[in-house]
């Protein structure tokens, strides 16, 4: 079960870290989407992007701090499922909707109990 378990923290956090890598390999593309999507201030923005997806899902990863690491990608799940999918009308953006609810469910189980034996939290 341990196995499981780090596994599927590597499952979690591959799209955050890889998307994280894309953004960071194109950043005026990135503020450009973020301006597009309406956010006040695209540079803040794009920083906090890449601290979560690349910073916090590595931590994530590795289990250190996996609670306090799985509610901030928690609620980043749920703030970008908001700001960059909720489009009723459109299937394939609720879809994407629907999935970032979905991630948010499965980190706020890691939130309630933990991220297993081969984490860093439990060295």
């Amino acid at each position: 079960m341990d196995w499981i378990a780090l596994l599927g923290r590597l499952a979690m956090s591959f799209i955050f870290i890889h998307s994280g890598i894309g953004k960071a390999m194109a950043p005026s593309g990135t503020m450009a989407y973020f301006a597009k999507l309406g956010l006040p201030v695209p540079g803040a923005a794009y920083a906090l992007t890449l601290a979560i997806e690349i910073g916090a899902a590595t931590l994530f990863l590795l289990g250190f701090r996996a609670r306090v690491t799985a509610l901030i990608l928690a609620a980043w799940c749920v703030a970008t499922a908001f700001t960059a999918h909720y489009h009723p009308g459109d299937t394939n953006s609720m879809i994407h909707f629907w999935k970032n609810i979905c991630m948010a469910g499965g980190f706020l189980q890691i939130v309630a109990y933990g991220a297993g034996r081969l984490s860093l939290d439990r060295k």
